[in-house]
């Protein structure tokens, strides 16, 4: 591991790497992230395994984007023979079908430390953490590594295969610990990574994202051209998120049946995944297919935050689902299922919503329409969305990455 002294920002330059920049909540936190880092007067360049995605468009000038060489895992093979300790990592892309992007992008990112020293490498989602470390020891220039979990850690690895979920947890054991710090998104994705990996506690660090801020208050203003939205409309219970298994979605729906048969409901799920044929095939057999709409991935869902009667996390587990405190900061009431994660934390263990347990119908929906007939006070709702604010995570990532604390954070950190 490196270390890092303490002293300004001056001279020093972060790297922030992920695969790419869909329209998925770890994306957007690092583009969130590189924007506050710059507005502190930070060198920050973001680095992509490929230069896509929904949130391409929203990079400032300020932060310089590169997209990485790729090669074939086979053409990457030779860096990782030069050092034993990587033989790990070696199995890895010859066991791993159709290498993934990051992996394919270790001998571009190996030339980009070379070439550029950052103080440090950030990365986030797993095997972009993987390649930064493995990179990281390539390229032994002091940077520093520090990888971001995102998700609960044992849940995800219980939601894989068998074989893999041994495999990779084995993997993400021997290479994690070789980061100079893990940032964890909760508290409870700290705890279980730190376990479930067999790491050191304190080398485990929790960082709330920044997701509030004058950005999404500004977004959330917008118009919103939606028929359900008009004057006297029955509520529109919202859900947003990618189409998978993980946000169990057709609880969501099971649930929107069950109190739609005890009062008038709408109910809207932004986002796209491989889910969709199948969750709009549920809606027809539920019999509530008139009453609920598919728009897709939306850039901007904070107007309709902003104007539903009522958001619904359905996950089985999260990180810190960064939708969730969208919504409070909208003055939306909202629920989520107690899965394993940051749900709990952000609610308070229920202060600001409602907590259900992980695919239970009837509870979701008893909460639904309890929440719909009384709920809590909007302005107690930003305000608590407003916590996890840019300024709060920006104090905590420059210690993390740069070993500073700024006298002054810039009010015009903006995040969204």
């Amino acid at each position: 591991m490196n270390d890092l002294s303490g002293g300004p920002t001056e001279g020093k330059r972060v790297a922030l790497f992920i695969r790419a920049l869909k329209g998925n909540g770890a994306e957007r936190s690092m583009v969130n992230l590189a924007r506050a880092l710059a507005e502190c007067g930070i060198a920050v360049d973001l680095l992509l395994a490929e230069a896509t995605g929904e949130f391409l468009s929203e990079i400032p000038a300020s932060v310089r984007l590169i997209e990485l060489k790729r090669s074939s895992a086979v053409r990457a093979l030779p860096l990782l023979i030069t050092r034993p300790r990587d033989l790990l990592g070696l199995l890895l892309l010859l066991i791993v079908p159709h290498s993934p992007k990051p992996i394919g992008a270790i001998p571009g990112l190996v030339e980009y430390l070379r070439t550029e020293r950052p103080t440090t490498l950030l990365s986030a989602l797993d095997y972009a953490n993987v390649a930064a470390i493995i990179a990281a020891g390539i390229a032994p220039t002091g940077t520093r590594a520090v990888i971001s979990q995102r998700n609960h850690f044992s849940t995800e690895m219980a939601s894989r295969q068998a074989w893999r979920a041994g495999y990779a947890q084995s993997v993400f054991h021997r290479l994690y610990s070789r980061a100079d710090r893990i940032v964890a998104v909760s508290k409870s994705v700290a705890d279980d990574i730190a376990q479930a990996c067999d790491l050191p506690r304190d080398q485990v660090v929790t960082i709330y994202n920044a997701v509030a801020g004058p950005v999404l208050d500004a977004k959330a203003t917008e118009p919103l051209d939606h028929p359900w939205f008009a004057p006297g409309a029955p509520p529109v219970v919202l859900g947003v998120g990618k189409l998978k298994p993980q946000k169990d979605f057709p609880t969501l729906l099971r649930a929107f049946a069950a109190l739609r048969r005890e009062r008038e409901a709408r109910l809207i799920i932004l986002g796209e995944g491989p889910d969709r044929a199948e969750l709009e095939a549920l809606a027809r057999e539920l019999g509530v297919a008139s009453d609920v709409a598919f728009p897709g991935f939306v850039a901007n869902p904070f107007p309709y935050m902003a104007h539903a009667g009522l958001f619904v996390l359905s996950s089985t587990f999260e990180g810190l689902p960064g939708v969730l405190i969208q919504a409070l900061a909208c003055g939306c009431p909202v629920i989520s299922t107690d899965c394993p994660g940051g749900s709990a934390e952000i609610l308070e263990n229920g202060r600001y919503g409602a907590l259900t347990p992980v695919g239970d119908v009837g509870a979701l929906a008893d909460a639904m329409k309890a929440t719909l007939d009384a709920p809590l006070d909007r302005d107690i709702l930003r305000q608590r969305g407003n916590f996890f604010s840019p300024e709060r995570a920006v104090e905590g990532y420059l210690y993390v990455l740069l070993g500073t604390k700024l006298s002054h954070i810039p009010s015009a950190l903006q995040t969204g």
